[in-house]
């Protein structure tokens, strides 16, 4: 029969009881070691790690009243927050051991002990700790990817008044738990900010989910957000849980909450009213803890007013507003934005540091960017990829073919089907204030083909 793969410490001090033990438990478990006195324990953790720990109750010194029993439980466990005990104790003290669990040992155990009941304590204990050592884990790894992830949406780099004046309302709120409206057209960075809000939160050591509504389908929707049971549809096949559920203890961001049918805001309404989620295919409510944040290009005051958009959820999801301005008013962060583009995609494609010229400069502080922060980043990634100079000029950004020129001067004759369909997307989505949802229907692509046209042509 082969031995557990478990580190055991036995600290009792009657050697009768320590040799009983090493005896028996040696043919079962790989390592055991004994202790007769207590005051070792600190020494022996410091230099060894114990998957179980035996502990007894009542040392000579103190032999009834279980409180040194109690005393080296709390120092194990300052020791060791994730340390497996259990008490050893005589039949008259199971209410002193009892008490014990309370107070964060595991389980206890009676001398004279049945053999055969001590090994399944200490199996059933080696399962707890396994879990807890697995949980630990989890909680590691939960911690390394919010890092990873939130690394990703950690450029605020900003140096306008009127950006540190939105910092400065995002940080008061961050303290709260107050519902958060960001509003702004896209690639201003409303994700950026929402990630931000929830680094400076109470909330920051669990997940930021995040989710665009604006890509869930009708039919989807409720299996998305609330989750399911298994056998609620054809696909099934496991209960699942869904993005409230997720989001637990942590932040949900839902952007392009702006394109949700009347229908769908009445459900999203009563989830946030009673704060309670109903997976699909059962009727047990299920609490939710979470903190909101919405986003969105669209005028939701204007929806309201031409009831498109519920003003109860309005109201709901709002508590707090912030309005992030367009790139092209705030012209000041275009050369630190730059200037992090640029040390960003040298260092991830390990080319040479390049710069820009005042003239580039100049030149990228005269364009539109409709497409705002994120059309910018597109930009120097490409001038990085493609330029063979240290020195990047207006001709990298290709800027020079439609960027610095008014576009109603362009003619059909000098242009090719490319910029011509490049204008066009362009004014469109200018005409939509950037809703990309409103220019794809009027251009007659879906949503998803005018992002790949906008990836393209860098817009």
């Amino acid at each position: 029969m082969s031995k557990i793969k478990a580190r055991l410490l036995v600290v009792d001090d009657d050697p009768d009881i320590l040799l009983a033990a090493k005896m028996f438990l040696r043919q079962h478990i790989e390592i055991v070691h004994t202790e007769k006195n207590p005051q070792n324990i600190p020494a022996l953790l410091k230099n060894d790690s114990y998957d179980v720990i035996l502990l007894d109750m009542n040392f000579s010194r103190d032999a009834t009243s279980g409180q040194e029993g109690f005393h080296w439980l709390n120092v194990i466990l300052e020791l060791d927050p994730a340390a497996t005990v259990i008490f050893i104790t005589g039949y008259g003290d199971i209410e002193l051991a009892v008490q014990g669990i309370k107070e964060g040992a595991t389980n206890f155990i009676l001398k004279p002990w049945d053999n055969k009941k001590l090994l399944a304590t200490l199996e059933a204990s080696l399962r707890i700790r396994e879990s807890k050592m697995e949980l630990e884990s989890l909680k590691s790894t939960q911690k390394v990817l919010i890092a990873d992830q939130d690394q990703a949406y950690s450029n605020l780099t900003s140096i306008s008044p009127a950006m540190n004046k939105v910092m400065k309302i995002a940080m008061k709120v961050a303290k709260t738990d107050a519902n958060v409206l960001i509003l702004g057209e896209n690639g201003t960075g409303k994700e950026v900010v929402a990630r931000a809000i929830h680094r400076a939160s109470p909330r920051h050591d669990n997940v930021f989910i995040s989710v665009d509504l604006g890509a869930i389908t009708e039919s989807l929707f409720e299996s998305e957000l609330f989750g399911y049971k298994k056998g609620a549809f054809t696909d099934a096949r496991e209960d699942r849980a869904g993005r409230f559920e997720v989001a637990g203890k942590g932040t949900i961001f839902l952007d392009e909450i702006g394109n949700l049918s009347q229908n769908l805001q009445s459900k999203l309404l009563g989830v946030l009213q009673s704060r309670k989620v109903v997976r699909l295919g059962s009727s047990k409510e299920i609490p939710i803890d979470i903190r909101l944040i919405c986003a969105t290009n669209m005028p939701l005051y204007e929806m309201v007013r031409e009831n498109k958009f519920r003003q109860d959820l309005l109201y709901r999801i709002n508590t707090v507003e912030i309005s992030i301005p367009p790139l092209r008013e705030r012209l000041e962060d275009i050369e630190p934005l730059v200037d992090y583009y640029l040390d960003t995609y040298c260092k991830k494609y390990k080319i040479q540091k390049k710069r820009i010229t005042a003239g580039t400069l100049k030149r990228l502080q005269k364009h539109n960017w409709p497409g705002n922060i994120r059309e910018l980043q597109h930009a120097v990634e490409r001038a990085v990829i493609l330029s063979d100079s240290t020195i990047l000029e207006p001709h990298d950004f290709f800027m020079d073919e439609t960027g610095n020129k008014r576009e109603d001067d362009f003619s059909p004759d000098n242009m090719n089907l490319e910029e011509v369909e490049k204008i066009l997307i362009r004014k469109v989505i200018d005409k939509h204030g950037g809703n990309i949802s409103r220019a794809a229907k009027e251009l007659g692509l879906t949503r998803a083909s005018l992002y790949r046209r906008i990836e393209k042509y860098g817009i």
